[in-house]
């Protein structure tokens, strides 16, 4: 795309500028790809150098260090006991009795079995006393897959707690030879709630992190190499082995599934998206437009009873968004009151399918963004009532003066400031609607049925976003958490592509100075 000098940008009429701003933020998009996999290459060579660093200074370490350092690669923490450090070389030794006897009594056995996710399922067994057949349970593959991580992280962990072992070796020896005297385990207590107390407070979030977001995280992704799912539960039924990248393929294969659909997944797979984009679009800035423009009247001098109107709308945010949405669906339903209204006035002779027409899937389609900015304002009238109150007065006296119109104070300082300051809300508005997913289950629960689609791929709507598929995956008889896996992958390359190429580019962002 021609780049044009400022100069000849304010000589353009105001189509062409709102076009060519659009043009070049559309222009700017394989840049900042290719910056971010720069960015990302960058990262991994300096991952692998910090690791040759790491390695060629524990090798210096054990050259040049003392032999109670040199102990302390097999013995840890005994190097810290060897020189009166005594609770840091228990602590390092008790971690090192734990893992090893944790390794030799557990995890050597989730380890081996992780490869194969157990050998032997369930069998069918004749009991002589009950006189019928039962089932013996043996290996469970969810267990094995689940432990073996948990066996992994604790080896990463083992790895990095050597490590600071033998790095406190290295920096006692540093601080002996300069004449200092080193630290004593009543300093190290009084440390931790001192000077190191944010070390602390963090120790148990990131503990729980690790635990509870990190773990199911990685665990979700291995998922999608499995063939697990309600036939292959890994346990009550049959073992669920690894499958490489077959899931994968089939997610991403043209070729059309012939269990109920002749749509392929992957063009399944673009339809909901292509939706989900659409919907995240306008479900984000209708409410963001038309809930600033409400705030703007309210606040507008010369409006009576401001508190009123402010409390009206907020009442709709007091009730809980689960009753309404259902409350509002069946208002929608053929039987429903909107179609009971639109017959009454004679608007229409027979009652509209708003969400059930499969031949109109953009009337449900249109029906659930129009319900949603009535869901969605409130929050907005509130947040921009609290900027807006925050722009210098003086700005639109001035612009008064100048002889600006009610638009031109609007376009040239009302949304810039709005834009600015809520540029970061707009993205993870964004993010958000795009996995909204009680407004489309509730309202629709995905429909109209998507006849073309695989049943195999849970039975998806029209109006499905990627979320509400995912979830229809995973329920039902076949339960396919492989494929829900895959797709919540994808769901997650996508939002995480489209939120890093946008923060770069917000103007919050890469002008932060300029409102300040």
């Amino acid at each position: 795309m021609k780049r044009i000098s400022d100069l000849e940008y304010l000589k353009l009429p105001r189509y062409k500028r709102l076009a060519y701003k659009v043009a070049s933020f559309f222009a700017s998009i394989p840049g900042a790809v290719w910056g971010l996999i720069k960015k990302i290459g960058l990262a991994i060579a300096g991952l692998f150098a910090g690791i040759g660093r790491e390695i060629s200074d524990i090798v210096s370490t054990f050259v040049h260090g003392s032999a109670p350092t040199k102990i302390s690669y097999v013995v840890m923490g005994y190097g810290n006991m060897a020189r009166g450090q005594w609770l840091r070389g228990i602590l390092f030794l008790l971690f090192e009795i734990v893992f090893i006897g944790y390794m030799i009594l557990a995890g050597g056995h989730w380890l081996s079995m992780l490869p194969s996710l157990g050998k032997q399922g369930p069998t069918e067994v004749y009991d002589w006393v009950l006189d019928t057949y039962t089932y013996e349970y043996h290996d469970n593959s969810f267990k094995i897959l689940l432990y073996g991580v948990l066996t992994i992280f604790f080896i990463v962990a083992f790895i990095y707690t050597w490590r600071v072992n033998i790095r406190q070796n290295k920096i006692a020896e540093q601080i002996l030879a300069s004449g200092k005297k080193l630290k004593s385990g009543k300093d190290d207590l009084h440390s931790l709630v001192d000077d190191s107390f944010h070390k602390t407070l963090l120790a148990l979030p990131m503990t729980g992190i690790i635990v509870f977001t990190v773990l199911p995280i990685i665990f979700m992704v291995l998922v999608a190499f499995t063939n697990y799912d309600g036939t292959h539960n890994g346990y009550s039924n049959n073992l669920f082995h690894w499958v490489g990248l077959d899931n994968f393929n089939t997610m991403l294969s043209w070729t059309a599934n012939t269990r109920g659909g002749t749509q392929s997944y992957a063009a399944t797979f673009g339809e909901v998206l292509t939706w989900t984009l659409i919907w995240a679009f306008f479900a984000t800035f209708t409410n963001y437009f038309l809930g600033m423009l409400v705030a703007m009247a309210i606040n507008k001098k010369g409006i009576r009873l401001k508190k009123m109107w402010r409390t009206i709308l907020v009442m709709t945010i007091a009730i809980p968004q689960f009753i309404s949405l259902l409350y509002v669906s069946k208002m929608f339903a053929k039987n429903g009151i909107m179609n009971g209204f639109l017959m009454d006035l004679g608007l229409i002779d027979q009652a509209i399918d708003f969400f059930g027409d499969a031949s109109k899937p953009w009337l449900a389609r249109v029906t659930v963004i129009v319900i949603n900015i009535w869901i969605g304002i409130p929050y907005l009238m509130l947040m921009a009532t609290g900027i807006l109150m925050n722009i210098p007065q003086d700005l639109y006296e001035s612009a008064r003066i100048d002889g600006a119109s009610g638009w031109q104070q609007y376009s040239k300082i009302t949304l810039p400031y709005m834009l600015f300051v809520t540029g970061p809300y707009l993205l993870t508005s964004f993010t958000g609607n795009m996995n909204n997913f009680n407004v489309i289950f509730l309202l629709t629960g995905g429909a109209p049925t998507n006849s073309a689609a695989s049943s195999a791929a849970g039975n998806v709507g029209y109006t499905d976003l990627l979320i509400t598929w995912l979830f229809k995956i995973t329920t039902g008889p076949q339960s396919q958490y492989y494929l829900a896996s895959v797709v919540g992958i994808m769901v997650f390359v996508v939002v995480a592509l489209i939120t890093l190429i946008v923060y770069s580019a917000l103007p919050s962002i890469k002008n932060e100075e300029d409102f300040q």
